[in-house]
Formats: C-alpha cells, sequence, structure tokens
C-alpha cells in the first residue's frame, strides 16, 4: 500500500466512497447575457470570465449594470454570493475555476457558470478544491485549441467527483484550507509590498522642474535610440549569440539583465543585419496588444551585445541605465508616451514618441542612490530566488501536493 492510499483509508475509516456524475449531486447554473453596450461604471457588478483568475474572484476592471435596463429578465438566479463556486466556459480562461469571497453580491455574466452542490452530499469548497485537480481535463473536454467551449451539459455528465461522507470532506477542507490561508496571507504581503515598491519608486524618481534638470529621451546631450531588426521565433536558438525577442520583454525580463533566455545563429545576424545593444543600454519593448504593454525596459548588463527585436529600441545613454529602467515603470513615463502611442490590433509607439518623453537628470551619485534603493524592493517584491515570491510558490507547491494527497481516491463507481 502506497503512502497516499494509506492516508486516505486512515482518513476514511472504513467508509466507502461513491464516484457520481456532477449533475448527480449539484445543480449548474449559467450566466446572462448582459450587453456590453449597458456597462455601466457604478451599478451592480457583474462577473465575467476576466474576473475569475488564480483560483478566485476579483472586481479588477469590473463591469456594472443598471436593473432598471433589464426589468423584464429574472436577474435573481444569476447571483453570486460569498462562497459561490464559478468557472469559466470559453475563451483562454476556459476551465478557471474561482472562489467568491466577498461580501457583495455579484451577477454572473454569460460564459461563467455556478455550482449548486446538494449540501446533503456535497460540499461546496470540498467541490472547488477537487475541481481544482480537474483544469487539465476541463480544458480537453471544452475542445482546447483556439475556440475552447465548455457546455453545463458537458461538465453534468462527464465530470465525476467523489463523494466521501461529508465529515471527510469537511476535515480535507480544514486541511486544505490553512494551506490556501497561508499563500493568501504571504499574497497579500507581498501585493502590500508591491504598492509600496510602487509608491517608493515614484516618489524617489519625481522631481520638480527647478529642483533637477529635465531632458527630453532624445535630446543628444544624454541619449539616443535605435531600432531592433525583425527576427522571428524560428530564428531562436538554445545557444549562439544573446538575443531578446519583444514578447519576452513582458513575460521574463525585470529592470535589468546580464544574460538572455534566447540565441540566434551569427549567421543570421550577419545576413539579416541585425542591430545590437550594448551594455549599459535600455532595452524598451515598443509595441504590445494593450497600451499599458508599451514602454517597459531593462538594463542590458551582460558583458557580450545583446540582438534585439524591431519591436524594441535600445536607449544608449550616460545616465545610469538601471536610473533609466526603473523611470520606464513609473506613471510619469506612461502618462507622456500614452499620447504617443498608436492603437489599433497591435498597439506601438515609435523613436520619436518616446524621444519626446522627459527625464529628469539628478547628479550621477543621486541616481545610484536611488537605484540601490529600488534595487532592495525589486528583490524583495520580484526576485524568483528571494524574496516572498519563492515563499508563495514553495507554499503553493505544498498545498497542490497535500490537495492530490488528500484527494486521491478509489476510482469505483457505484450505481444509482
Amino acid at each position: 500500500m502506497n503512502q497516499e492510499s494509506g492516508y486516505i483509508n486512515r482518513l476514511l475509516q472504513g467508509a466507502e466512497v461513491e464516484w457520481k456524475k456532477l449533475g448527480e449531486v449539484a445543480e449548474f447554473q449559467n450566466g446572462f447575457a448582459f450587453q456590453s453596450a449597458r456597462f455601466k461604471e457604478v451599478g451592480l457588478p457583474i462577473i465575467r470570465i476576466t474576473n475569475i483568475a488564480n483560483d478566485n474572484v476579483d472586481l479588477v476592471d469590473v463591469k456594472y449594470f443598471n436593473p432598471d435596463d433589464y426589468k423584464n429578465a429574472n436577474l435573481h438566479n444569476y447571483v453570486v454570493q460569498k462562497g459561490d463556486v464559478l468557472i469559466a466556459m470559453s475563451g483562454a480562461t476556459t476551465g478557471k475555476i474561482g472562489y467568491y469571497d466577498l461580501i457583495e453580491s455579484a451577477y454572473l455574466n454569460q460564459r461563467v457558470g455556478k455550482f449548486i452542490p446538494d449540501k446533503e452530499v456535497l460540499n461546496n469548497r470540498f467541490l472547488y478544491h477537487f475541481i481544482l485537480t480537474k483544469s487539465t481535463f476541463l480544458y480537453a473536454l471544452a475542445g482546447g485549441g483556439a475556440q475552447p467551449n465548455l457546455s453545463s451539459t458537458m461538465l453534468k455528465e462527464k465530470l465525476l467527483i467523489p463523494i466521501p461522507p461529508l465529515a471527510v470532506q469537511e476535515e480535507i477542507v480544514t486541511i486544505l484550507d490553512k494551506f490556501t490561508e497561508l499563500t493568501t496571507e504571504l499574497t497579500t504581503e507581498l501585493t502590500a509590498r508591491q504598492k509600496q515598491y510602487e509608491y517608493y519608486r515614484e516618489k524617489l524618481l519625481t522631481f520638480e522642474e527647478g529642483e533637477v534638470e529635465h531632458l527630453y529621451m532624445d535630446d543628444e546631450r544624454i541619449g539616443k535610440f535605435i531600432r531592433g531588426k525583425r527576427f522571428v521565433k524560428n530564428d531562436i536558438l538554445s545557444d549562439g549569440v544573446p538575443a531578446i525577442h519583444y514578447g519576452e520583454m513582458y513575460t521574463y525580463y525585470g529592470t535589468w539583465t546580464d544574460k538572455t533566455i534566447s540565441f540566434v545563429s551569427k549567421d543570421l545576424v550577419d545576413k539579416k543585419k541585425l542591430r545590437s545593444a550594448g551594455r549599459g543600454s535600455i532595452i524598451i519593448v515598443a509595441a504590445g496588444e494593450t497600451v499599458e504593454d508599451i514602454g517597459k525596459g531593462t538594463a542590458w548588463l551582460g558583458e557580450k551585445d545583446v540582438v534585439i527585436h524591431d519591436a524594441c529600441f535600445s536607449y544608449t545613454t550616460i545616465l545610469n541605465p538601471k536610473f533609466v529602467a526603473y523611470f520606464t515603470r513609473t506613471k510619469q513615463f506612461h502618462t507622456q508616451i500614452k499620447k504617443h502611442i498608436s492603437s489599433g490590433k497591435i498597439s506601438a509607439i515609435n523613436a520619436r514618441g518616446l524621444g519626446k518623453t522627459k527625464i529628469p537628470i539628478p547628479p550621477l551619485a543621486e541616481q545610484e542612490r536611488i537605484v540601490a534603493i529600488l534595487d532592495k524592493f525589486d528583490t524583495l517584491t520580484n526576485s524568483i530566488s528571494e524574496g516572498l515570491p519563492k515563499e508563495i510558490e514553495l507554499r503553493q507547491k505544498q498545498y497542490e501536493y497535500y490537495r492530490d494527497l488528500l484527494l486521491t481516491f478509489p476510482k469505483k463507481r457505484k450505481s444509482t
């Protein structure tokens, strides 16, 4: 007998576990087709698929509605209350599960569903923890690909759920909730530190006009922009000449780096005359799906030159490179560049637009002092190997291990 089955048997103490179809132990409510043209900035909140993330439900970028716009609709069926378990039914978040833990009631939008378990046999929180183990199955059930789509029929017929006695479900929930509470506490602390970091970053990089000189970034006295040249993902190798693809600026690189995760061949560099950035340059991303994506800078501190994509600019400057990179991540920087960004399917900015951004020019010693302070905040909030993010990652893995251990039951389904 392995560790997992032994642990479960001790927990069950001889009690049997039935496997049931979801439809046998829970009802399921699909969302209401609220009209986007009637979305309001105030009113009653609407839960959309974008509000289901990180195993939770948030009200970030929430939309609202006025009930007077839907007088003939029975909206009572679509109410979301504290303790409800929700699921995204289509789109990029298909199969994502969210636990609604807010006091304020909200309403289900179309493409979002709500589980309504039979309380006599199924604990709602037990259901939540179990379904989190089924994200891969749910995505496959939805058809995967570019347009996955779940249906309530699929869920009720295809999703099998173990039903141990309610007392066992409650004990499992108590154990798993302890792990999630610790992770939540750490995440809350990290969020607070991130906000503190952003506050001090903004404060340290803000100077009055008379306090220090402010110059346009393309002023020849301090720096110049050079745009990269195009290469595609198929050109990327595991070794060769260091290279940064623009997409990696959003997913991998922070304020500075001295090594790359991608490389290209020397032959490609020569053939396409690809452009490179030298040590001390700042790589600034110039294209993305949203306006908010544009302009983030990463100081290149590697010994070798790094090839840059044509959706990036290299900014060569006499200023401290980290000082500039931190500046590109401030609100004051983004407020200035927004008016120069062209919006469309892909948003973008050119060198002229970036160059018309003013940057404060404190003495180099002051730049270094500011960088030293922000580096400490950066380590605490963003480092993969140090600080709270690593602790949260470890706690999440610990939770997932015990979740799989506690929710592994014999796959024997009783007839009903």
